[in-house]
């Protein structure tokens, strides 16, 4: 069994319990119990402490998983005030994904640390919900609609930005994703949410705004974004376990006492009311707190639902109610949890269930995608006119490959003949231009976005636009002074006709017919993504050999 855990939100309602569980159940040898502020993360682990003593490391680790390293502590509303702050955020968002995976904080713990499981008790879908992108856009129409474009309309623009979930929510899953793979974590478990309790559309609850509620909904939608994108990395090669937990119901509660609490404003004091008329004059909805007398602090018995924050017993009566919300324990959740980290079949992991209810591929599909491609060959041949590539289903390495593989089989014939021809690669290369013309390669890729680059390689032949490197913004110009760049370029999305993308394509075809080799002798015990299946050229089942044994490009549940 597993050792070494990092529980995120581990300081939270659920995330506590779901320590507790695996010490009594899991025997861990060491703990990482990570949470947003320091305060919460040491009081979790001297609480673990003085329960089970000294027999387990409890270690804490705090800050936003969601941002760079370098600004884990500090938080949002500070960063949204700074224009430096915002730029460095923006920059971890959007730009160069490698910088921003070197430097992200969840990274960052999971290198430090090295967990052999994840259990993730964060409330991710309230956190990038409630950053509130419908106020956002509110903000930035009106400074549009009355011209104020200004330091604040910049400031109003950037923080809509960065409240975008989409962008947030992929970036947070695609580090996880290399992180977990490179430091070999083998289960990461999600302990989601519905964002609504499990009740529907017509949920009568918010978080105090009005209903029906977009916030919410829109932590619903962050919600399921979030599993289908989990749903995603449990299909992916070398990736950790991937489970989620998802409550449908309000979780709770933690304590009940009598405390101070504050209303959605943060507001905690008891103000003596003014009397006013409403006399059609406009009505103000913010005034200084200044001006009112204080007659007390707001001090109410409450009780603690965790992340779901405090109710009063009216509030808790009502949402609790058959047919509301109901209501779910967090020690409920920790026992599934633990559960489904030992592998019990809880039926209640949604990657599981999501795997169980989609539609896979079809043996009817498969004898009528052989009718198709037949089909096809019969009208190419009828038309005179080869169906290649059209550059429109990406990446753009596949039309580039096909391009090329379409050369050597328009210059060859087979792939034996490639490699088997007593020509050196600068000889072949001398070939493939020859066919260019005749092949219609000479005119349909550049035509279409993909330049060919010529053996001396530095000509090439190009049409109005050219589709690798990608336009971002509104350039339409890049740089050629990097050649490491440039070459990256031609490997992406260039038909590279230089001797050593020859080499490259004569070693791809000798294991290719290796592979067919050894199904003919093995039967369908070696037939795999190794095996190149076909006993034709064909140069769409020679991409996805590339795609499945050089790209890691391959699906790993059928």
């Amino acid at each position: 069994m597993f050792h070494d855990f990092l529980i995120l939100g581990g300081a939270g309602l659920v995330g506590l319990q779901v320590c507790r569980h695996i010490v009594d159940q899991l025997d861990p040898k060491r703990m990482v119990v990570a949470s947003l502020l320091e305060p919460e993360a040491v009081e979790a682990c001297q609480a673990l402490e003085q329960e089970y003593g000294d027999r387990i490391a409890f270690v804490p680790a705090w800050g936003n998983l969601f941002v760079p390293g370098a600004l884990a502590y500090t938080q949002r509303n500070e960063i949204l005030a700074s224009a430096e702050l915002r730029g460095k955020l923006i920059e971890a968002l959007y730009d160069d994904f490698d910088e921003a995976y070197r430097e992200n904080h969840l990274v960052r713990l999971i290198r430090r640390h090295r967990p052999e499981v994840i259990v993730d008790c964060v409330n991710t879908a309230t956190g990038v919900s409630y950053q509130d992108v419908f106020d956002g856009a509110a903000r930035v129409r009106e400074w549009i609609q009355d011209g104020s474009y200004d330091k604040k309309g910049i400031a109003d623009l950037e923080a809509f930005l960065l409240s975008q979930s989409t962008p947030q929510l992929i970036r947070h899953v695609r580090f996880l994703h290399r992180a977990t793979t490179e430091f070999q974590t083998a289960v990461y478990l999600k302990v989601g949410t519905t964002g609504t309790g499990g009740m529907g559309l017509n949920i009568p609850y918010t978080h105090s705004e009005d209903k029906p509620s977009s916030k919410l909904l829109a932590k619903t939608e962050s919600a399921f974004a979030h599993t289908g994108l989990l749903f995603l990395l449990a299909r992916t090669p070398d990736a950790p376990i991937v489970k989620e937990i998802k409550p449908a119901a309000m979780i709770g509660y933690r304590a009940v006492r009598v405390r101070v609490a504050t209303d959605k404003h943060g507001n905690s004091d008891l103000y003596a009311p003014r009397q006013v008329a409403l006399d059609g004059a406009p009505l103000e909805l913010r005034q200084a707190a200044e001006g009112y007398e204080k007659v007390g602090e707001l001090s109410v018995p409450l009780v603690d639902t965790g992340e779901n924050g405090v109710f009063t017993r009216g509030e808790f009566a009502a949402i609790t109610a058959l047919g509301q919300m109901e209501y779910i324990t967090p020690e409920e959740i920790a026992r599934v949890v633990v559960l489904e980290i030992r592998g019990a079949n809880t039926g209640q992991d949604c990657i599981s269930a999501m795997d169980a209810s989609v539609l896979n591929p079809s043996y009817k599909a498969g004898l009528l995608r052989g009718a198709a491609l037949n089909d096809l060959i019969e009208v190419e041949e009828e038309t005179g006119v080869d169906s290649v590539a059209l550059g429109r289903l990406g990446p753009p390495e596949l039309s580039k490959l096909l391009f090329e593989a379409h050369l050597f089989r328009h210059a060859f014939g087979s792939m034996t003949a490639t490699v088997q021809s007593p020509l050196d690669d600068a000889a072949i290369c001398e070939r493939l231009v020859a066919v260019l013309e005749r092949s219609g390669v000479a005119r349909t890729a550049p035509s279409i976005g993909i330049p060919v680059l010529m053996p001396d390689g530095v000509t090439i032949l190009r049409g109005p636009r050219i589709n690798v490197p990608e336009l971002i913004g509104r350039s339409t110009q890049t740089p050629m002074s990097d050649p490491a760049q440039v070459d990256r370029w031609i490997t992406k999305g260039w038909i590279d006709l230089r001797p050593s993308n020859i080499a490259l394509w004569r070693a791809r075809f000798s294991k290719m017919i290796q592979g067919r080799a050894v199904l003919r002798d093995a039967g369908s015990a070696a037939a795999n993504i190794r095996t190149y299946t076909g006993n034709t050229f064909e140069i769409g089942e020679v991409v996805a050999w590339i795609f499945n044994n050089e790209m890691g490009g391959y699906r790993v549940k059928a």
